[in-house]
């Protein structure tokens, strides 16, 4: 049985993976072809069901809402479509996540919040905007307004990310539609008959939102009607998503903006015509009509915008492939094999564990390629995609040190990698759209393809330089599993791969002065990410110069190794918390926490790598003889494995 399980875990896991990619099976509403649709957000054409993930997951912090009626999952496309046309029952789902204790003594919510499967940290729209705590809020978010990001402490952040998280969903409730909408066709269509062939009446509506002269037109029967379609937006227009394609020599646009630019001599917009026919037929619980009404709307869209329709399929595929998430589940799989083999040494287990990273890389390549695709930009655009692409090049390099050294270090090292680093991207898209557009500076498809895939390979290995070094140190003080040969082998791994940081972080640091200097006008400025690029060169080669000069031995080398987690770590996201120079294009004060606490891990291992080898379980009982760094291991005495050098 043994000789077939490392074909059989892996084949399980393929085989979990393939049914993923399974579309649900829908009996009522077509959520996923609703999901399909195009619009524009954050600056690029992408399909609802991104926009309805993106969403979400800033209000959930998940990508799907729970029904605790009919006890199940609904979709985002789904929840999205429930927030726009049905925004009365939106407002009873419990979507909001509220974890301060403060802040729930605060607004008076319940402490345990239960319902049906949920845990408690979920709350409703009507359970929180009660016309007091929308006082309290306003109260709260304003002070913390006023203070300065490092100022703000947890109970700050939770108010402003809940009272960005209320304007969010209250924006939503008007993107399609009016709130004060019965049968939006009709209204659509007599508001139209009604319309002169000019704007004057209209001019007179949008004065009377923009504040000017409100006495103007209130009067006017036509402004009264058009005000049924601008109503309680006001400033949240420019957070409404654009539904509308280009059209009729419009740009993308919103409804209520496209509703206001009508007049009597053109046709009306078939866009707003569907959106209208969409939003009835689900508000009625008309399935059918709803199913017909978005097929006949994505057919027109295919016609009118092709290639931005194909782009929006092409998404929500990827959306449900959802790559790096299937490909973390794996590396967990492949790490405990990894780890099962150094506790029995039984060969199977690292083969399955080998052939485990093997299968979830060819998902995280394949994820890496598809969204390059759909950006038409290089791996590394953002914080997000330096995660994944950091992952990706930590999983390569512990391949290629298992194939080299077959003890699944290599793959232990690069499926913990693989994890961790999935698991930082996935909190980064918590923020929400992660393929937005680039900012002017970075917008060089040739230097985001050299510099910055370079430098993050750089990061990426001096990296998996410092996890060999962890292993060497856990397994040696808390163990008696580091042997000689385990030893010798560790200290060859870390001395190849900072070799490869040091050229990869020199030469990717170059190329950012160039690049730099082709932007700004000087090669070097100082700024803190710059300063943290060279840092890590500058840390990369002290660890080869102290071991070629002998200060160091095989537990300096690691101590010293370890150290270059946190030098990478810190120019990666610790500049960026700073909030000041030209490349802080990801500031998140709230992983400060998680940035220090790895920082003392890192700390607290190089304290342990320091201790006299006495202290060390794989040590207590050796001969202190020292050997070199690069020499073979001295024997010991008696015979059996030869011991690790330990000096």
């Amino acid at each position: 049985m043994k000789k077939h399980l490392p074909w059989l875990i892996p084949a399980v896991f393929a085989v979990w993976f393939l049914t993923t990619l399974v579309p649900a099976r829908e009996d009522k509403f077509a959520f996923g072809q609703f999901g399909r649709l195009p619009l524009l957000s954050g600056g690029r054409p992408q399909p609802l069901d991104s926009f309805a993930r993106n969403t979400l997951v800033q209000i959930r912090e998940r990508h799907d809402a729970y029904d605790p009626v009919e006890k199940r999952t609904m979709s985002a496309p789904e929840w999205l479509a429930e927030v726009m046309f049905k925004p009365e029952a939106a407002r009873d789902r419990r979507v909001f996540r509220v974890v301060s204790q403060e802040l729930k003594q605060v607004l008076k919510l319940p402490e345990s919040n239960v319902d049906h499967g949920e845990n408690g940290k979920y709350y409703s729209w009507n359970q929180i905007a009660t016309e007091a705590n929308f006082a309290t809020l306003q109260e709260q978010i304003g002070r913390a307004v006023k203070k300065e990001e490092s100022q703000r402490d947890a109970y700050d952040q939770a108010v402003l990310k809940l009272g960005n998280a209320l304007e969010l969903f209250n924006t939503l409730q008007v993107s399609a539609r009016s709130q004060s909408a019965t049968n939006f066709t009709a209204e659509v269509t007599a508001f139209y008959k009604s319309l002169p062939a000019n704007e004057g009446a209209l001019i007179a509506v949008k004065t009377r939102y923009a504040g000017k002269n409100p006495d103007e037109a209130k009067d006017d029967p036509l402004v009264r009607e058009a005000a049924k379609f601008y109503d309680k937006i006001g400033s949240r227009g420019e957070k409404l998503p654009l539904l509308l394609p280009p059209e009729n020599g419009h740009d993308w646009s919103r409804l209520p903006d496209r509703m206001m630019d009508l007049t009597g001599g053109e046709p009306l917009p078939k866009a707003i015509q569907a959106w209208a026919r969409i939003g009835d037929a689900y508000e009625t619980g008309n399935s059918i009509e709803f199913n017909a009404a978005v097929a006949e709307y994505s057919r027109y869209c295919a016609d009118t915008i092709p290639a931005e329709t194909k782009k929006a399929g092409r998404e929500v595929f990827f959306n449900r492939f959802a790559p790096f998430y299937n490909a973390m589940i794996i590396y967990v799989a492949a790490f405990l094999c990894a780890v099962g083999f150094w506790f029995n040494f039984a060969e199977w287990l690292r083969v399955a564990a080998f052939r485990l990273v093997g299968l979830a890389f060819v998902i995280h390549m394949t994820g890496l390629i598809f969204r390059m695709v759909l950006q038409g930009r290089p791996p590394v655009t953002n914080l997000y995609s330096s995660a994944i692409f950091i992952g990706w090049g930590a999983v390569v390099l512990g391949m290629i040190l298992e194939r080299f050294w077959r003890n699944a270090i290599g793959l232990t090292v690069g499926s913990l990698l693989g994890f961790v680093t999935l698991i930082i991207a996935h909190n980064l898209a918590l923020d929400g759209d992660t393929m937005i557009m680039m900012r002017a500076v970075l917008d060089t498809n040739f230097w985001l393809a050299t510099h910055v895939v370079i430098v993050t390979l750089g990061y990426a290995s001096t990296f998996v330089a410092g996890f060999l070094a962890i292993v060497y140190i856990v397994r040696g003080f808390f163990t008696r599993g580091l042997d000689g040969n385990t030893a010798k082998s560790l200290a060859r791994m870390v001395y190849g791969i900072v070799c490869f940081a040091t050229l990869f972080s020199f030469v990717g640091t170059v190329l950012g002065g160039i690049w730099a200097d082709q932007s700004w006008g000087r090669f070097w400025g100082w700024d803190p990410k710059e300063n943290g690029a060279l840092i890590i060169v500058l840390w990369n080669a002290l660890v080869l110069h102290a071991r070629w000069g002998g200060l160091v031995r095989e537990r300096g080398v690691m101590t010293l190794a370890i150290a270059g987690n946190i030098v990478t770590s810190w120019s990666w996201f610790g500049v960026n918390m700073l909030g000041i120079g030209l490349h802080s294009y990801g500031f998140m004060s709230g992983a400060f926490p998680v940035l220090a606490t790895f920082v003392g891990s890192q700390l607290l291992l190089i304290v342990l790598g320091c201790l006299p080898p006495r202290y060390w379980q794989s040590f207590k009982n050796l001969p202190a003889t020292p050997t070199k760094p690069s020499g073979p291991s001295a024997p010991v005495k008696g015979g059996g494995k030869p011991r690790p050098a330990v000096a």
